[in-house]
């Protein structure tokens, strides 16, 4: 099969979240079944200078969309075997500040999108199945119908959409529609949900197959509680709705090689992850005691990442024997939160503002637990990491936390710690089971040493991917 996989990020080019991970990760798994896959991702020059150096040009055109002709030039480069493709347009990628959250990424990702259908004229790979991905691609689908169908090389191509996060819908005014978007007037049923344009909704319309990152969060998407709205057109297409949960990196995040850590260490060297805990102490300003209990969280710091439970019952867990380290950015009332309990907790509490990669692997390592009770989690990667470095979660139940994680019981079966109600004190009472354990230390260690064998390799979740594809091609019935 030949796939072509669009994202709007893709690591190690350019990192916001998950969905670069996947996109980073997928396609090199797919390839090593023996499938073509290619990637595509927009030229951003946040991405730097040292991979920019490695690609290639291969040619340019113009994209027509609605009353601009936009240059785009097409650059690639190889990573991890996969050939990753770059769409070129300083105008709308040469920014400060992020890659989100501008005043016209309606304009930015609708060019993006309909420069990815131009641009299989000009390239030597003729997709089967071009698999989009969250909102910034959910116009690729539409245009490719609207404007492309009618072509030679689009006529068999066929289409798979994957919903990351269900929140982000790429909503705005129908007035954009022509002027912006550049779509004729008979579009305007394809985009139009609930009063105004969504792109989402359009692309899980058009396309021949809706996947989401894990079995559970296509189950809860389909209620209105987690749907953001789009519950209705989900049970309508539910057909055509998978889900499959995502893996993990295994080369990148492996304890036993990983750069960023302090100590390298195995299932065999386990002792050796206390020296990672012992050294995060001392540079996150903790006390340095390796025998207490430090719980790790590395998130964003926004209400479905559930940090409103952790504000609540926080007092509580101060008076415990353990420690907490938090790493992440978000919302100003959550940012001050920690801050606050940091200089009120000094030793005990340790927090740090923003995204910073190479620390995030070190809190990996060196805490014992690893804390996620969010609202809702499509997949969730960070539990699934937390394992590999020997870090039992402690995790709600909920879309991918609730896939990926058991809990640990009496007879220590699983290989974390759950709650299912998002309540405060149902996240303290796991905390506290989770506690329980580590000062019980052979069966702590016994615990951590299962966690470690975990697999949440993509080896597993690439054949899902494969059978969904065979599906869609009508392959395999």
């Amino acid at each position: 099969m030949r796939i072509l996989y669009v994202a709007s990020e893709a690591t190690p080019f350019i990192a916001t979240g998950g969905l670069a991970d996947v996109a980073g990760s997928l396609p090199r798994a797919i390839r090593g079944k023996q499938h073509a896959c290619r990637v595509v991702i927009p030229l951003y020059s946040a991405i730097k200078a040292e991979l920019r150096q490695e690609m290639k040009f291969v040619c340019n055109f113009y994209v027509p969309l609605g009353w601009r002709n936009q240059y785009c030039g097409v650059f690639e480069a190889s990573h991890g075997g996969v050939k990753y493709y770059f769409l070129d347009n300083e105008y709308y990628f040469k920014r400060d500040g992020g890659i989100y959250g501008f005043y016209d990424d309606a304009e930015r990702f609708a060019f993006f999108s309909k420069a990815v259908c131009e641009m299989i004229q000009y390239i030597d790979f003729d997709p089967e199945i071009i698999h989009c991905n969250d909102w910034q691609t959910a116009m690729t689908p539409v245009y490719l119908n609207l404007f492309y169908r009618n072509m030679d090389k689009y006529k068999g191509i066929k289409t798979v959409f994957t919903i990351h996060n269900i929140q982000y819908q790429g909503k705005y005014g129908m007035e954009i529609a022509s002027d912006v978007l550049g779509l004729p007037y008979y579009a305007a049923p394809t985009m139009l949900y609930d009063g105004c344009l969504n792109m989402m909704k359009a692309a899980i319309e058009v396309c021949d197959y809706v996947s989401t990152v894990s079995p559970t969060y296509a189950k809860e998407i389909t209620d209105p509680w987690f749907s953001h709205g789009l519950d209705r057109l989900l049970r309508a297409n539910q057909h055509k709705l998978i889900g499959i949960l995502n893996g993990i990196d295994t080369i990148s995040y492996n304890p036993e090689t990983d750069r960023a850590l302090y100590a390298n260490f195995t299932a065999k060297t386990i002792e050796r992850k206390t020296i990672n805990k012992t050294h995060l102490q001392k540079d996150m300003g903790l006390w340095e005691d390796p025998d207490k209990m430090l719980i790790g969280i590395v998130t964003r710091f926004v209400a479905h990442k559930g940090i409103d439970l952790i504000q609540y019952i926080y007092e509580e867990l101060m008076k415990r024997e353990l420690q907490i380290v938090a790493l992440g950015s978000g919302d100003y009332i959550f940012e001050s939160f920690f801050q606050e309990m940091q200089a009120k907790y000094p030793g005990k509490t340790a927090v740090r503002i923003g995204f910073i990669p190479d620390l995030a692997r070190k809190i990996y390592a060196g805490s014992d637990a690893f804390l996620m009770p969010s609202k809702s989690e499509p997949c969730g990667l960070a539990q699934m990491v937390s394992l590999r470095y020997g870090t039992l979660p402690i995790v709600r139940e909920t879309g991918g936390l609730k896939d990926s994680i058991t809990d640990m019981g009496l007879d220590l079966s699983g290989n974390g710690f759950t709650f299912k109600t998002y309540n405060a004190h149902d996240m303290l009472g796991a905390i506290d089971r989770a506690a329980g354990l580590y000062y019980n230390r052979p069966a702590w260690a016994q615990a951590v040493q299962k966690a470690m064998k975990s697999d949440f390799s993509w080896d597993r979740s690439a054949d899902d991917y494969i059978n969904m594809y065979r599906r869609v091609l009508g392959q395999i019935g």
